[in-house]
């Protein structure tokens, strides 16, 4: 659906030490161990290089919440609390 315009959100959940971050971005190296992140990127921009006649605009965030406090874990600092 997001290739169609929807917006997508992927929001992982659960107790630290759980194993949300590996799920989210996953290793390298072996290939079948990547995670939901890079596999969603892979499958965007196949759709995208696929479709002819279409723009599209790609943004991604990637935000942790902890303590009632956001991150960008994109941004330039990743400490820095956002309001």
């Amino acid at each position: 659906g997001v290739t169609e315009g929807y917006n997508g959100t992927i929001f992982a959940y659960g107790q630290t030490g759980s194993g949300k971050s590996f799920t989210m971005q996953g290793i390298v190296d072996p290939s079948a161990q990547k995670g939901i992140i890079p596999r969603a990127f892979e499958h965007i921009f196949e759709s995208v290089q696929c479709a002819e006649n279409t723009k599209f605009l790609l943004r991604a965030s990637y935000l942790e919440i902890y303590n009632e406090d956001i991150r960008d874990l994109l941004g330039a600092d990743t400490k820095q609390r956002l309001e």
